[in-house]
């Protein structure tokens, strides 16, 4: 959130309605969000003539882990969809960041009543 809380404070509620506004509209389409996180990780297959044995792990192979709202499990992700993923990753952050400052506002405005 670019804004203090008491930022906020001092902006009119006509601002404000007008700030939220343009804050909403900068969201756009939110089909392509993903939140969570992506990790790459080296693999060892266990066989004893592989090359992983003696210190050259498979991979990198990419894993997306959602955020946690219970218990989640890393997925692979197979490498022609990580940059896409990678992407999704990212657009979620803007999202969550655009809602923070759009529920602070909303709090402010709760606060002077005039919550619409």
């Amino acid at each position: 959130m670019k804004g203090h809380k008491n930022d906020l404070s001092t902006m009119s509620a006509r601002r404000l309605l007008a700030r939220r506004r343009a804050l909403a509209e900068r969201l756009g389409s939110v089909e392509e969000v993903l939140a969570g996180t992506l990790a790459e990780q080296t693999r060892r297959c266990g066989k004893a003539g592989c090359r992983c044995a003696v210190g050259e792990p498979h991979g990198p192979y990419a894993y997306f882990t959602a955020r946690p709202q219970g218990r989640s499990r890393a997925r692979y992700v197979p490498a022609g969809m990580a940059e896409v993923v990678r992407r999704y990753l990212q657009r979620g952050e803007q999202v969550e960041t655009v809602l923070a400052e759009i529920s602070a506002i909303n709090a402010e405005l709760l606060a002077r009543r005039v919550l619409d």
